[in-house]
């Protein structure tokens, strides 16, 4: 009797997570496809490989945009298109490879170094002795003679006031320095910059931050004798003004076409000289594509409407989907969801939304469970939707649409990777990719083809 019990209590749990669901064949033939033949390394591999880091406002995300479209309409996507959200007065490109940092005397040693975008590169290799940075425009006239040609090795601390500091640094670049040279407060080089510039006022300083040790290493030899370094930093500015885009695709649904999913990852990132921006967030646009890819191939007949966005200017401050939801606020009480993939390479653990929600994600969990249990996905309830955060799920959140930003789970360190000199596709996680794109195609269908859009929160009317 009590082995019977258990069977109906059992079967009543599936059938609760069963309601709102897709066809159970064709989420059986995403999670089959989505295993066996996943395509998201390879996509992530074309991207990083072919493209590099694409700043926003950058040749490299513009390339990478047009081929993403075509991967779309090959897999069958419909309305495949780019969608305008703004203008930068300036654009920025940094060539993919053929960046050098080094000091060359008194012996050789390679650093790992970055400039910020939107700043000079150097024209060619350049190279010159390693002079500290003058204290005050006394010692700065000492060394007057000495600062033509040079690098200006400048202190994280340094004693100058602020204000004599900067008539300081002016007064060296009238001298004929060669650029900046600073150290980082450890072996990471966070890449970022100022994109709101004018082609009038454009930056002449060449600034660049390379690694702690590789610092320590610099101002541990200029006490003993003649330092010498060499830079070439491939990297130009482009007049505006320059159009920004999010790439934009579909797979129609069949009863509330008007209803819509949104599966999205944002396709930019920083551009550091050695970086890829292969996590941050190639990653999330592999799967995104991907997910696409599995949902046409399997045939998958959504009765919502699931389209697929590629984000830009998200680094910047979350341009694109702001301007998104912006742009379409007419059509946000048709947003059931969007889903943003932007937590690097670990895998799509679950989610953390209303408990009222909880249903319309439970058989998802339950099958990808079931065909990954060694990567477990849960469901967190919370009082209300998260506000705020920094991707680009906070854009829909703010005006009442859930966003969920999925509960990035593995042994990836995100900040290891994070705008730095490793966001390379060496860090990705082949299995992650693999259950992240799974994931969310059989995520997105079921959502897509619940019997209501997801719950919101209450209305206020404030």
């Amino acid at each position: 009797m009590l082995k019977r019990s258990l069977i109906l209590v059992f079967a009543a749990s599936l059938a609760a997570s069963a309601l709102a669901q897709g066809s159970p064949e064709t989420v059986s033939k995403i999670i089959a496809e989505g295993k066996g033949a996943n395509k998201t390394r390879y996509t992530l591999e074309r991207i990083t490989g072919e493209f590099g880091a694409r700043l926003t406002s950058s040749t490299h995300l513009a390339d990478a945009q047009k081929w993403a479209m075509e991967q779309f309409k090959s897999f069958g996507c419909t309305n495949v298109h780019l969608e305008k959200w703004g203008e930068w007065p300036v654009g920025f490109d940094r060539a993919k490879t053929g960046h050098v940092g080094r000091m060359t005397a008194p012996f050789s040693r390679d650093f790992e170094f970055t400039t910020a975008s939107w700043t000079p590169g150097t024209n060619g290799l350049k190279k010159g002795p390693a002079v500290m940075e003058p204290k005050t425009m006394a010692d700065l006239d000492k060394i007057k003679g000495k600062l033509k040609g040079a690098w200006l090795i400048k202190l994280a601390t340094p004693d100058a006031k602020p204000e004599d500091r900067a008539k300081i640094l002016e007064a060296a670049h009238k001298a004929g320095i060669l650029g900046e040279v600073t150290g980082s407060r450890s072996e990471l080089v966070l890449t970022g910059g100022r994109y709101n510039i004018e082609w009038g006022k454009l930056p002449t300083a060449v600034q660049i931050t390379i690694r702690k040790s590789d610092f320590d290493a610099v101002t541990a030899e200029m006490p003993k004798g003649k330092v010498e370094l060499e830079f070439d930093l491939k990297q130009t500015m482009r007049k505006g003004p320059v159009p920004n885009y999010n790439v934009v695709a579909e797979i129609k649904g069949t009863e509330k076409p008007d209803e819509v999913v949104i599966v999205s990852g944002h396709y930019d990132s920083w551009d550091g000289p050695m970086s890829q921006g292969a996590l941050d967030n190639g990653t999330g646009s592999s799967v995104t594509l991907e997910a696409a890819r599995l949902l046409n191939l399997v045939g998958a007949k959504p009765k919502r409407t699931i389209r697929f966005i590629l984000w830009s200017g998200e680094e910047q401050g979350l341009f694109g989907s702001r301007a998104y939801v912006k742009d379409h606020a007419a059509e946000m009480d048709k947003i059931s969801t969007c889903l943003v993939d932007d937590g690097g390479t670990n895998y799509w653990g679950g989610f953390v939304g209303l408990e009222t929600q909880r249903s319309f994600f439970q058989s998802s969990i339950d099958a990808l469970n079931a065909a990954f249990p060694d990567l477990p996905m849960k469901f967190n309830a919370v009082a209300k939707m998260p506000r705020g955060g920094g991707s680009d799920h906070a854009s829909f959140n703010a005006v009442g649409v859930p966003g969920f930003f999925t509960m990035e789970t593995g042994v990836s360190d995100y900040n290891y990777v994070h705008h730095t000199q490793h966001d390379r596709i060496e860090a990705a996680i082949n299995a992650y990719l693999v259950q992240s794109s799974t994931a969310a195609a059989v995520t997105a269908y079921n959502l897509a083809c619940a019997d209501t859009m997801l719950p919101r929160e209450p209305k206020t009317g404030n």
